[in-house]
């Protein structure tokens, strides 16, 4: 079968490998219908190894129906459409026992670790997958995990519905955000913050309030600006950029909060002594948990626009690299490029 292979930087590979055999016990192998490709895959090739084990198969953002069950499954069965987690949590280690399967002690991810779903078939845990209700199509289902990410973000920091709430970064996660954002503040405001108009306007798509281009501004400045000095409720700092983690910080009115998305390569400098007089609560999050964020994003996606306004353009797995990964290194892409696989 056809997969892209991860060898190294600049080297991921459409090559023949062979299929998966029959299920162990507790897994299900998928076969792919289409996959999305997302900012991680896109680092891995242009200066990887960063998370990817060389020789495996990329695509930890896909839907497939089922073609085998594992002996000991339950509640699955071949011609099944489902998606898959893609982080695999032991279940047995202090994290996993109080619910935060995110940060198992041996968590690992398909796509990263583990072999994933840019591949005619994967192997899955049948116990991260989960059914696709028939009103979310191939395209928005292939979406689940990132938005997932995304509401996983929005749980940890606990969003109001009248509260006002700042987005810095309305990129891959950071337009999920917006969305999620957008229902939950849903009587309070939503403000997108970016220096991409595309981004912006698909914010606006989204259900942000207010979508605020930050070129040539100084960016805690602006927010700080936007409140007539007062501050945010919430700030959410998506985007990754040097400057960004200071500015958000900033921007928290007394009292509020910050939440950390986007990852960073370097250490950053953060004034804490106005923080902490403040009394600003930070926030961190990662991954997702599959038993209540899957779910949730499906729901939301069989019931909303967010997969048409964020998805770019379809391509075949065999452009992978050149319509695909570069074009995301490069920062050129637009939406969310899916890859069809039958």
């Amino acid at each position: 079968m056809k997969a892209a292979v991860f060898h190294g930087p600049r080297d991921v590979r459409i090559e023949d490998v062979g299929e998966p055999g029959d299920p162990a016990d507790g897994d299900v192998v998928l076969e792919v219908l289409r996959a999305a490709i997302c900012g991680t895959d896109a680092s891995e090739w242009d200066h990887g190894p960063i998370l990817c084990r060389p020789g495996v198969v990329l695509g930890h953002e896909f839907v497939g129906r089922v073609a085998a069950v594992g002996s000991a499954v339950t509640g699955l069965e071949a011609g099944d459409r489902v998606v898959s987690g893609a982080g695999i949590s032991c279940g047995r280690c202090a994290w996993c026992l109080r619910g935060r399967t995110n940060l198992c002690a041996e968590y690992r991810t398909l796509g990263l670790q583990v072999n994933g779903g840019l591949a005619e078939l994967v192997v899955s845990p049948a116990s991260i997958c989960r059914v696709v209700p028939a009103a979310c199509d191939d395209d928005a289902a292939a979406m689940t995990q990132p938005l997932a990410v995304a509401l996983h973000a929005l749980s940890r920091v606990g969003l109001g519905a009248d509260e006002s709430v700042a987005v810095i970064g309305a990129g891959g996660i950071g337009s999920f955000i917006v969305a999620g954002a957008a229902r939950r503040a849903a009587n309070g405001r939503v403000v997108a913050v970016d220096i991409d108009a595309g981004r912006l306007a698909s914010a606006a798509a989204l259900g942000a309030h207010e979508s605020v281009d930050a070129s040539g501004r100084e960016l805690s400045e602006l927010l700080l600006e936007l409140t007539d000095g007062v501050g945010f409720d919430v700030v959410i700092e998506s985007s990754g950029a040097p400057h960004a983690p200071a500015a958000a910080l900033a921007a928290a009115r007394r009292g509020g909060r910050v939440l950390f998305v986007g990852l960073h390569g370097a250490p950053r400098e953060l004034d804490l002594t106005s923080t902490i007089l403040r009394e600003v609560d930070i926030f961190t999050t990662v991954a997702h948990v599959c038993d209540a964020d899957i779910p949730a994003a499906l729901a939301l996606l069989a019931d909303s626009d967010i997969a048409s306004v964020t998805a770019g353009p379809r391509i075949p797995l065999d452009a992978l690299v050149d319509d695909g990964l570069r074009p995301l290194a490069e920062r050129r892409a637009t939406g969310k490029i899916l890859v069809s696989l039958c």
